[in-house]
């Protein structure tokens, strides 16, 4: 916790320190630039300063705030150095902006001082003894970016090299930036930070426009065409969302857009919502609840519904999806057109490796239209073209597609057997619907 530099000893209320910057406080003086010289040396927390015998020199932790331990809590941390104040910002609350973001506490919680290198291989040693004991293969890494770069640089590259060490191969490690939907923002986080990936609030916000907002399909463009810039092809494998625990449910977003909506139009709509996960470039993960239905009243806990039965009446009072049941029943139904629907595009997925990690080519993203599709081409020879219809009318049209593909099967939908054209095929969908067309194998011709 923390209090003046002139505290007397009494107990602070949570949440009444407000962030006090590097320039206001410095960490060579007490409680601000006219304050007493104290940490003779030390020469900050920033790159290329960020070395033990730099921060042997920080030894008064009282430059913006006096830190403290509560009684009762200064042993409570595990491993003890964590209950050390020396090893944290004590800078008060973050304003989520500027330098605050990285330094300040985050709604209270104590931000630790990841520039010191003590830190540094405290977290690897945690971490890296998870994967060891534990034989966990992957992290997801919350508030990614509320951590200074060099932090991540070390860190990712030592849980990658621990995971190798005892055997995990593939291990996962995916960077949340929340609420960061500019995708060259987070491919920076690919490049600077050097995470393997980053969970793609990009992605979301792109089926968020074209399904609930009913902007053209062109955003699916803007968001694919900065791919490019993440750091090894990370964008084809960064994990794929459209709701969870923080933002919401879909389904949700689109009934307080749409509260009129039809059952079966919500449907049709949270339907395409999933294909776009499952058949566009990227890993699909589905928010549970999501397969039975499940309607939110808005974001965070209101998204939290229990699978089993609730006893919470914001839960229980929710109309969800293709079913007359609530969420004060028992919602592991196997038989919910959802999860059928679901189970189909995973076994379409699993079946044909060419939407799992086929290279993903632009065919058409319309600019006044609900229409989109890409071909994921295999590197064994051959194509799967996804077309997906954003609007509420039905479409017959013309999609480019490999001019080597002759032949065609369906593998979601009615697609047809032959090309109208060389690289042309002619496609019908129904509102809010999606062909998925497989090319006969190419090198097989060869």
């Amino acid at each position: 916790e923390c209090a003046d530099p002139d505290w007397t000893g009494e107990r602070v209320p949570p949440n009444t320190c407000p962030y006090r910057s590097v320039a206001d406080y410095p960490y060579t003086t007490r409680g601000g630039t006219d304050g007493a010289p104290i940490n003779a040396g030390f020469m900050g927390d920033k790159p290329p300063f960020q070395t033990e015998e730099n921060f042997s020199k920080l030894t008064r932790f009282d430059f913006a705030y006096t830190p403290f331990i509560p009684e009762g809590e200064k042993n409570s941390k595990t491993p003890s150095w964590l209950n050390d104040v020396r090893y944290y910002h004590n800078r008060g609350d973050t304003i989520f902006l500027g330098e605050s973001s990285q330094h300040g506490d985050f709604v209270g919680l104590d931000d630790l001082m990841t520039e010191d290198p003590f830190v540094v291989q405290g977290f690897i040693d945690i971490y890296g003894d998870w994967i060891e004991t534990y034989r966990i293969d992957g992290f997801r890494i919350d508030t990614a970016k509320h951590v200074n770069p060099e932090f991540w640089q070390v860190f990712n590259a030592a849980m990658l090299d621990r995971a190798e060490a005892v055997g995990i191969p593939n291990f996962y490690i995916f960077g949340e930036a929340a609420y960061e939907r500019n995708p060259a923002a987070l491919a920076r986080h690919t490049i600077v930070d050097q995470f393997p990936t980053t969970l793609d609030f990009g992605f979301k916000g792109a089926v968020i426009d074209a399904l609930v907002d009913e902007k053209p399909a062109s955003v699916f463009e803007d968001l694919f065409m900065v791919d490019a810039l993440w750091r090894n092809d990370s964008a084809s494998y960064a994990p794929t969302f459209i709701g969870n625990h923080d933002q919401g449910r879909f389904s949700g977003l689109v009934k307080q857009k749409w509260p009129g909506i039809s059952d079966e139009e919500l449907f049709k709509r949270v339907r395409l919502a999933h294909a776009t996960m499952y058949f566009l470039r990227g890993v699909p993960v589905i928010y549970y609840g999501s397969e039975q239905g499940f309607v939110s009243d808005g974001n965070d806990q209101l998204a939290r519904e229990d699978m089993f039965p609730s006893q919470v009446d914001v839960y229980n009072d929710n109309d969800l999806i293709a079913t007359e049941s609530t969420t004060a029943m028992s919602n592991f139904d196997t038989e919910h057109p959802l999860y059928i629907a679901l189970s189909d595009m995973a076994r379409v997925y699993k079946a044909n490796d060419a939407l799992r990690y086929g290279e993903q080519v632009q065919r058409l993203a319309e600019l006044d239209g609900g229409i989109l599709a890409v071909s994921r081409v295999h590197s064994d020879g051959h194509e799967a073209v996804v077309i997906m219809n954003f609007s509420s009318e039905p479409r017959s049209l013309n999609v480019s597609v490999d001019p080597r593909s002759t032949d065609f099967q369906s593998l979601v939908g009615e697609c047809p057997a032959k090309p109208a054209a060389t690289g042309v095929i002619s496609v019908s969908l129904e509102d809010f619907g999606y062909l998925i067309c497989k090319s006969n194998n190419w090198a097989a011709q060869n």
